[in-house]
């Protein structure tokens, strides 16, 4: 890296893509395939996916970006009148640009701790709405949406995730989870869920390629596809569905070629631990732990500046009147040089 260039840990989307699915791309570039992803390369990708989620019979789709993903997946389980429960913090209340409102369907937000909400909040608020005599003017909720990590970092259990199956169960509402960063937390040692455990307990599930080595992409995984017919029509009506779809394809079938995909983000989890150690060992505050891939740190405003003019970070929120929290992410890519790096600015 030139000396002048500035550190990136703004986000965990900002290099291209793992070896592997370049040199993949190349070698196929001028092989002619079907289109729309019903090519071999991404039949061979879908069998890939299958099989490390232990379920021979899951539907599963690439879109091109998980904005798209999430939008789908909502539109195609929901009716005209029923909305999908999350954290205030969750990516389709925040920073999606009201795209499930724009299909018609409306997020209904639950506190959070941390990015995090319990089983126990969400069956609170089913009862409320079935319990208040007005509730057929009142929006449905008829879906559970989690992020894995969340938006903060932070991790599931498996047994909040069966604590949230029998909610839905009880209720008969349908469990999606948002995987665009499902990679950190595979390679995290604090996690417990794995693939297999998402395709028990979760109606749909997605697994994220753009911010986990992928150039772009998310693969959709539907454990039971007879829930959602004609999901490839419904992708294509929202314009999320690719024409050069092999382009998907190859880039799943290198990520789950072997145990890359469960891999993967090893070096991000690991310099996002050293980078935690160095802060606390300087007196800086963090604003919470979190074990993945992402640092939460509470910053004087007046030394934020100075950062600035080295390193790339991600602003978070405003803390108080003197102080701000700022996000730092390690990606896939980082190397013990840019953490070093970063270190030493600290």
């Amino acid at each position: 890296m030139d000396m002048n260039e500035k550190l990136s840990f703004a986000c965990d989307y900002a290099k291209g893509a793992h070896p592997d699915i370049l040199r993949r791309m190349m070698e196929t570039n001028m092989i002619k395939t079907a289109g729309y992803g019903l090519d071999e390369i991404s039949e061979s990708a879908r069998n890939r996916i299958r099989k490390a989620c232990e379920c021979e019979r899951a539907a599963v789709e690439f879109l091109v970006g998980g904005t798209q993903t999430n939008a789908v997946m909502v539109d195609a389980l929901l009716k005209s009148y029923q909305g999908v429960i999350a954290a205030e913090t969750g990516h389709i209340s925040v920073h999606e640009a009201g795209a499930i409102e724009a299909n018609g369907h409306k997020v209904l937000t639950i506190p959070h701790q941390y990015g995090k909400i319990s089983a126990g909040a969400v069956e609170k608020y089913l009862e409320d709405y079935y319990h208040d005599a007005n509730h057929e003017h009142m929006v449905m909720p008829v879906m559970v949406y989690l992020s894995h990590p969340t938006e903060y970092g932070t991790l599931y259990t498996k047994a909040e995730l069966q604590a949230f199956r029998n909610v839905c169960d009880k209720y008969g509402i349908y469990l999606y989870v948002d995987g665009a960063r499902l990679a950190y937390a595979l390679s995290c040692p604090e996690n417990d869920v794995t693939l297999t455990c998402l395709a028990e307990l979760c109606d749909a599930f997605c697994i994220g390629g753009t911010k986990c080595g992928a150039l772009f992409g998310e693969a959709v995984v539907v454990p039971e596809p007879e829930k959602i017919p004609h999901l490839f029509t419904i992708i294509k009506q929202h314009g999320a569905l690719l024409a050069k779809g092999r382009l998907l394809g190859i880039q799943f079938d290198e990520l789950f070629r072997g145990d890359l995909y469960m891999k993967i983000g090893k070096p991000a989890i690991e310099s996002a631990a050293r980078i935690r150690k160095a802060l606390l060992e300087k007196g800086y505050r963090l604003y919470f732990e979190s074990p993945t891939n992402q640092i939460f740190v509470v910053i004087e405003n007046d030394a934020l500046k100075r950062l600035g003019e080295k390193v790339e970070y991600g602003f978070w929120e405003k803390y108080d009147d003197y102080h701000t929290v700022i996000r730092f992410a390690a990606d896939w890519g980082t190397t013990e040089q840019e953490t070093a790096a970063l270190i030493e600015i600290l």
